[in-house]
């Protein structure tokens, strides 16, 4: 009915008009469900500022800060303009200057620097007889993608220095990569898969196992069983940390086997890096389970972690590259340490004793959020 005119509008009309009214009606009642929620606001919008934020920050592929060492033999002039015009581009930084080839090894194996640079002796004379002077520079393959860019920032201060000199005739770059030797990304990213899906199951599947007890109504009935509350963590804890071992064994397989990436570490040093690994995510998502109120909850809080935690976990992108405030955040993300973990035995065949200081951190977030998570379970009731 038109109420203007009194008359009764079309058929058709009125049906649409009921349709739109209708469909106005439950667009109302899914905005007020939504909203009305304080923490429901909350996700809605502070996910999205906060990984705004870290893609802007911590997934910058721009290389900003070189560290470097330098083992000038020459002692010449031209190799004096070479280190000086590097040290001038304001991303590379010398960290070392050294007096042997000896000392390059332990340098990066430690990731104390990015490239080391040799410098020949014969170098100042080879350039003034009007040949070419050859320097050599190794690079830290195991991340690829900064070698590469570091390798680019050298050749164009070379070609800089060679257009400054008369004749065209200058300085030849001889590039070497450790670890790394032909720099393909496929060996930087799939070692760290080890660890970044095992992850990804783990905590996904530690933060819906009490989360799945809550929405069926049997938490409580667990709570008044015989069983401490170590005693529940322990039995939900232990079938996510054996998932997210045999989900690392399927993907080590893969690398190993399908794309030929050759490991030069110990398996078991290897897996027992991810065993300390996956009891830290298990704890986050222990965590996580038991401050949700049902397995939706719980999903949403691991997806919204996840992505902080894979940016800020070294994966794509070197941590010394974001700013200091990130850097010291990924201090209490077992991810950057499980990556580490991973790349170093399975790349560098590193020993216990070269990769003990990354236990430290997983075991600090172990030993805080299982005891969380397991006081949780008693004292927040569903």
């Amino acid at each position: 009915m038109d109420r203007e005119s009194g008359r009764a509008l079309p058929p058709i009309l009125a049906s649409v008009l009921g349709w739109l009214g209708e469909v106005a009606f439950l667009f109302r009642k899914e905005v007020l469900a939504l909203f009305k929620d304080p923490a429901n606001r909350i996700i809605l919008f502070a996910p999205a500022f906060i990984q705004t934020l870290l893609f802007g920050y911590g997934a910058i592929l721009d290389l900003q800060h070189v560290p470097y060492a330098v083992l000038d033999q020459s002692r010449g002039q031209a190799a004096s303009e070479l280190i000086a015009r590097l040290d001038g581009t304001g991303v590379f930084t010398r960290q070392a200057t050294l007096v042997n080839a000896s000392q390059i090894a332990p340098l990066i194996d430690r990731q104390q620097v990015l490239m080391a640079v040799t410098i020949p002796a014969d170098f100042d004379r080879k350039l003034a007889s009007g040949g070419n002077g050859e320097v050599q520079v190794v690079f830290d393959g195991r991340n690829s993608t900064t070698a590469g860019s570091a390798a680019s920032y050298v050749s164009a201060v070379v070609q800089a220095l060679n257009a400054a000199r008369s004749g065209g005739k200058g300085v030849a770059v001889v590039r070497r990569a450790w670890f790394n030797p032909n720099l393909e990304s496929r060996w930087q990213i799939m070692p760290a898969m080890i660890a970044t899906l095992s992850m990804l199951q783990t905590m996904l599947l530690a933060a819906l196992s009490v989360a799945r007890e809550r929405e069926q109504g049997t938490f409580d009935q667990l709570l008044v069983t015989p069983m401490t509350p170590l005693q529940i963590l322990v039995g939900k804890a232990l079938p996510s940390i054996v998932v997210g071992l045999l989900q690392s064994t399927i993907v080590m397989l893969i690398v190993l086997l399908w794309f030929r990436i050759p490991m030069s570490g110990s398996p078991f040093l290897l897996y027992f890096g991810l065993l300390c690994f996956n009891i830290a995510a298990v704890g986050i998502g222990m965590t996580l389970s038991a401050f949700a109120l049902n397995m939706q909850q719980a999903m949403l809080y691991s997806f919204v972690l996840i992505m902080p935690l894979t940016l800020l976990s070294g994966l794509l992108t070197p941590i010394r590259n974001m700013p200091l405030v990130l850097q010291y955040a990924t201090y209490v993300n077992p991810l950057r340490f499980g990556v580490a973990i991973v790349r170093r035995v399975y790349l560098e065949g590193a020993g216990l004793g070269e990769i003990a200081i990354n236990f430290v951190p997983l075991l600090a977030v172990a030993a805080v959020t299982l005891p969380l998570s397991a006081w949780l379970f008693r004292h927040r009731l569903s």
